[in-house]
């Protein structure tokens, strides 16, 4: 197991593939929180879904857009349940087919449809141009959805003259427990959560309307503009999000296993490490990493740490310690900085790092950085 995410807390917010992401971030050492913002609801006894399958099956379409594999294996499953699958198949296998990228590709082929075009962004961008690049008046299109309208692809289409067929496979609705996407949000606007990852512009969505009905929402984005992370698989899904002002880390590839390396690279340039009493010291977000060895800490070790870590080399009062000791829901008294300080030396195994100010507070004694000045005793 690599190490690169040791120390860190990711919140995962899939509903769909959550488990596969969430064994990912584990090998790398993350700790996760699950809480998915979505439920997906397929389609298979929708009257819209057998009305549209229809249509298709008695006048087949000129061009097929599948834009997930997961939702156009469950039009084809759904079609068979119906006993008009070999039907389907044979009006779709005429028609320009296009897919958006090679899992909704590979669902296409699998169903016995000659191989599709894909664009190498796996984008609907760059499939959209691709359509409008040919005379469209006159043809129909059936675009399979993936869990929402997609309002500007089919206006394009319709404005090129193309009669678009829209086939809802499955949609997205809140999960019929919000318990756990409750205690994410709770747990991310607490700042004890390091990054948040979101597969789907939807599951964003779902996050900010339930931050927006708890009364948290500023409290939320304020969050995930500063010290908690935001991931998303590519820059449709970011959507929501930039819309509020919150940057995120996106992977030039839009998969789950580039989202987590894009993770591994983030998260601990975020967290500097710093030269302290002859250690390199970096704090994360439960543990500390001394000299490339890995030390956990408790939540009152980790505030602490992140308090005096905010002020390397200068004096932090017990007082302020203190304060940020009540603000994390600890006891806010001086005498119990002093406990807490002493099990935070024996969890780090190095006393000398947490340095104690006589009547003043503690500091972690920060050294020079190379040729840098080194820090003044009395600051």
């Amino acid at each position: 197991m690599s190490e690169e995410l040791t120390g860190y807390t990711v919140a995962v917010t899939a509903a769909r593939r959550a488990e596969e992401l969430g064994t990912l971030l584990e090998r790398r050492g993350a700790r996760v929180v699950h809480g998915p913002a979505l439920r997906i609801l397929p389609l298979s006894d929708d009257t819209e879904l057998r009305r549209v399958t229809d249509i298709c099956v008695a006048q087949p379409p000129d061009v097929v857009v599948a834009t997930t594999g997961i939702g156009f294996r469950g039009w084809v499953e759904a079609a068979d349940g119906w006993g008009v699958g070999a039907e389907l198949l044979a009006a779709l296998a005429p028609a320009r087919l296009l897919a958006r990228g090679p899992k909704a590709r590979g669902a296409v082929r699998a169903a016995g449809l000659p191989d599709p075009w894909s664009p190498d962004s796996e984008s609907s961008a760059e499939l959209l141009e691709n359509l409008l690049g040919q005379p469209l008046e006159g043809s129909r299109i059936a675009v399979q959805l993936h869990g929402q309208p997609l309002p500007d692809f089919v206006e394009a289409l319709e404005c090129a003259g193309a009669e678009v067929i829209e086939v809802p496979v499955y949609r997205w609705t809140a999960p019929a427990d919000i318990t756990a996407l409750e205690n994410l949000l709770a747990a991310v606007c607490a700042r004890q959560i390091d990054a948040v990852t979101f597969t789907s512009a939807p599951a964003a969505a779902s996050l900010l309307s339930l931050a927006a009905e708890r009364g948290c929402r500023e409290d939320l984005l304020t969050a995930l503009r500063g010290p908690v992370l935001a991931a998303c698989v590519g820059p449709v899904t970011h959507a929501p999000l930039a819309d509020h002002g919150v940057a995120a880390v996106v992977p030039e590839r839009f998969r789950i296993g580039a989202l987590v390396r894009a993770l591994c690279d983030a998260l601990p340039m975020r967290s500097p490490t710093l030269p302290v009493a002859g250690h390199d010291l970096q704090l994360r977000g439960h543990a500390a990493i001394l000299d490339g060895e890995v030390k956990r800490l408790s939540p009152q070790g980790t505030t602490l740490l992140r308090a005096l870590a905010e002020r390397p080399g200068r004096v932090v009062s017990r007082r302020a310690l203190a304060e940020a000791l009540h603000c994390a829901g600890g006891v806010a008294d001086e005498h119990a900085v002093e406990q807490a300080v002493a099990r935070l030396r024996s969890a780090l195994g190095a006393p000398q790092l947490v340095q104690t100010v006589i009547k003043r507070g503690y500091r972690l004694p920060l050294e020079p950085m190379r040729d840098s000045p080194r820090c003044a005793d009395h600051l």
